[in-house]
């Protein structure tokens, strides 16, 4: 499925869960307040926006945010929270789209790099990140830790999260580092709902590489938005990326 066929009229509907997993406060709060801080006064730009989860509250906090969005549906579920004035919305594609203007802060959260399925166009992501931003402007990735230390020789699935009326598997192609997450949700009944994304995982090392094609270089990487060690237990991470200032030399 293409990525516009994953996020439709109805997944974009159910996406909002106000005050919990995802919009809980204890984990929006650290990622708005960390993002607020990384764009240093200037302006930020959210490659997928969705719904503007972290987009409305960064604006709210008095940083002007800008989005590329290559859903419809997920855009007009945003518009029902603020105007196109408030957060002005580009509709495309984050590794091609581009937004007006110069930013201090390009970012993406929630492992969404990884619906980029080729590493060309993860690559073209960063490239396009890099075009946006101003001399000593950061592009920040949130983005999970590939599981595969998980993954027995000669298993291609895993369970990734069970609990009551639901269950989450995950299953892999470690040739082309893609995973398929499927989420089945259930009742007392027969019946389960499914919804399934496609990823293409990326080990940290890489996305450096790939942010170092694009003129970057790693200013740092920490466990989470709070500011936690980065270890290799470590399940996420959140990697931010600078470009060079004048005369301070290249990442290549």
């Amino acid at each position: 499925m293409r990525q516009e066929e994953i996020w439709d009229a109805e997944t974009a509907q159910r996406y909002d869960t106000p005050g919990t997993g995802m919009f809980a406060p204890e984990v929006l709060d650290p990622t708005v307040d960390r993002l607020a801080e990384l764009a240093d006064g200037g302006r930020a730009l959210e490659f997928a926006i969705g719904t503007g989860r972290v987009a409305v509250p960064l604006a709210e906090r008095g940083v002007p945010v800008t989005g590329i969005e290559l859903s419809a549906p997920m855009i007009r579920q945003l518009r029902a929270k603020v105007d196109e004035a408030t957060v002005p919305v580009v509709a495309g594609d984050m590794a091609t789209a581009a937004a007006p203007g110069t930013y201090t802060l390009v970012y993406l959260v929630f492992n969404t790099i990884s619906n980029l399925l080729t590493q060309a166009e993860q690559v073209a992501c960063f490239r396009n990140a890099a075009r946006h931003l101003v001399p000593g402007g950061r592009f920040v990735v949130e983005l999970w830790v590939p599981e595969l230390r998980r993954l027995p020789p000669g298993q291609q699935a895993m369970v990734c999260n069970c609990e009551p009326g639901y269950i989450g598997l995950d299953t892999y192609d470690v040739l082309r580092q893609h995973v398929v997450s499927h989420h089945f949700r259930f009742g007392e009944g027969r019946q389960a709902e499914l919804f399934r994304s496609p990823h293409r995982y990326i080990w940290p090392s890489e996305l450096d590489l790939m942010a170092q094609l694009a003129g970057f270089e790693l200013e740092s990487r920490q466990a989470d938005w709070a500011g936690a060690d980065f270890t290799a237990e470590s399940p996420s991470h959140v990697s931010v990326y600078r470009l060079p200032l004048p005369g301070s030399g290249h990442a290549g």
